[in-house]
């Protein structure tokens, strides 16, 4: 586990929102690759182009 279980309050709740936030940013970042170098290729496959 990340500890957590320790914090209470106020800083179980910033701890809990900064890790949405990464976990948000990394998925952006990840999907945002995936769509740049996968896109045109699968629109092409499936368009029939």
């Amino acid at each position: 586990m990340l500890g957590l279980e320790s914090m209470s309050g106020n800083a179980l709740a910033a701890a809990l929102i900064g890790l949405v936030l990464a976990e948000s940013i990394v998925l952006y970042v990840g999907y945002g690759l995936l769509e740049s170098t996968l896109g045109a290729r699968l629109t092409d496959l499936i368009g029939g182009v």
